[in-house]
């Protein structure tokens, strides 16, 4: 049928290939319309097929996934989903696809040849279902805010005196999308920034910490995957551990914040959760709570964007034009809990506003 998400599948297991078509076109919705063996077949049967979504392997003899994806967003940029291994190695190599465009990812459960792969099949009927919704013209690098990254480098900036004490937050929930418009924007924080920040991306366990660490080598403040127990201090970000939630509490002892890591509650759609991160700080640090909410599906970080709001909060969302997929931001702005609508590029500045926090270097620069 012609309304059919047309698929192209990619991974050089002959194998995998026939698992992977058989999970997807056990959707009615989802039609595989190829497969090929490496990057150069696909390229090749992109520009023949026109496929809606592409899955595509990373680790591949001939032409690898990550050669692919960089051809597929120059030449023809469309949804991809990476299908992953689950390895230290696996997880570098995927966070860098995020970064170079792909949507999303689904982590093969036992390595390249993943005979139990069907384990997965209903995540990766899923993401390749939210895949094609995404606009391909938003994919496309954006020069004007990786321009900006260069410029913001050539400037240092005053580590922040660690602040045990509790004052101000910022809280950020992303998901589809997310990896890359992070990648974007959290450089343009300074060193000097003057809140904690917890970040929230949906990511299944394994990943985030490659992803903190490449936040964290681009970015001019701290990025690092959360810990639990640890004393939260400003200028540093706190990336919420893949596949459980992130949350804030008082100190038992003297002044401040603590980490908090839990499995629970176990009924959220999402771990880790936007709503349980901003919920607990909103009952923490009250008006002083800045949350934001970007690109991604579902509605997830609605309801702690109320909670911020009813506490005297601020809150911001990523506008349509710059989000991969405009659903949480919208769910949100449907809500009527949103103070701020933003593009990408203006998010950061937007941010430094809530905080009542001016700095002109970051105002030139927005």
């Amino acid at each position: 049928m012609d309304n059919k998400i047309k698929v192209l599948v990619v991974d050089d297991s002959a194998l995998m290939r026939k698992l992977l078509s058989k999970i997807l076109e056990s959707d009615p919705a989802i039609e595989v319309i190829g497969t090929a063996p490496d990057g150069a077949f696909a390229l090749k049967k992109i520009a023949g097929l026109k496929p809606d979504v592409v899955t595509l392997d990373v680790e591949m003899s001939g032409m690898d996934g990550i050669t692919a994806l960089q051809h597929i967003m120059h030449d023809h940029p469309l949804p991809v989903v990476i299908i992953s291994s689950l390895t230290q190695e696996g997880a570098e190599t995927t966070v860098e696809c995020l970064e170079l465009g792909a949507i999303d990812f689904v982590p093969k459960p036992s390595g390249t040849i993943s005979l139990d792969i069907e384990r997965q099949a209903q995540k990766i009927i899923s993401k390749v279902k939210d895949a094609a919704l995404v606009n391909p013209a938003k994919l496309k690098v954006r020069k004007s805010i990786r321009t900006i990254h260069l410029l913001a480098q050539e400037e240092t900036w005053p580590l922040p005196e660690p602040d045990t004490k509790l004052g101000k937050a910022v809280v950020i929930g992303i998901s589809t999308g997310g990896p890359q418009s992070l990648i974007d924007m959290l450089p343009l924080l300074p060193a000097d920034f003057p809140a904690p920040v917890f970040l929230v991306q949906h990511m299944p366990s394994g990943f985030t910490k490659s992803f903190a660490d490449r936040l964290n080598s681009i970015c001019r403040i701290k990025v690092e995957e959360a810990k639990s127990g640890e004393v939260v201090q400003s200028g540093k970000v706190y990336v919420a551990p893949g596949g459980i939630h992130l949350s804030v509490a008082k100190r038992g002892l003297g002044e401040g914040a603590i980490t908090h890591i839990s499995s629970e509650p176990g009924n959220a759609s999402n771990k880790p959760s936007v709503d349980v991160m901003m919920i607990s700080a909103a009952k923490l640090y009250g008006k002083n709570t800045v949350g934001v909410i970007m690109t991604g599906m579902g509605n997830d970080g609605t309801a702690g964007m109320k909670m911020i709001k009813s506490k005297g909060g601020r809150t911001i969302a990523q506008d349509e034009n710059s989000s991969v997929i405009f659903g949480m931001p919208n769910s949100a702005i449907q809500a009527n809990c949103v103070d701020t609508i933003r593009p990408l590029h203006e998010i950061p500045s937007a941010i430094m506003q809530a905080l009542e926090y001016k700095n002109k270097r970051i105002t030139e620069l927005s």
